[in-house]
């Protein structure tokens, strides 16, 4: 069974009536997480019960890409200046 399938499972065990804490000791998880995975489920369905990426979506202090190649390309012509 795929991720999904239990945490749809899951969430289906507790809109039956069955107890939080009962759904996450059978699921070996936090009660935290079955609130979140039903949360999840009433907001965007199947999909919503997916691995998501922690990856942020933006880097504010990341530079642009014109003065990224700008440095690689220095580093390249003087690689003795460190």
């Amino acid at each position: 069974m795929s991720v999904v399938e239990q945490r749809y499972h899951a969430v289906m065990e507790v809109a039956a009536g069955v107890a939080v804490t009962q759904v996450a000791a059978r699921y070996g998880v936090s009660r935290q997480s079955v609130h979140s995975w039903v949360r999840k489920y009433e907001q965007s369905g199947l999909a919503g019960l997916a691995d998501r990426s922690h990856r942020p979506a933006s880097c504010p202090h990341r530079i642009a890409g014109e003065v990224e190649a700008v440095v690689c390309e220095l580093r390249r012509r003087h690689p003795g200046w460190g």
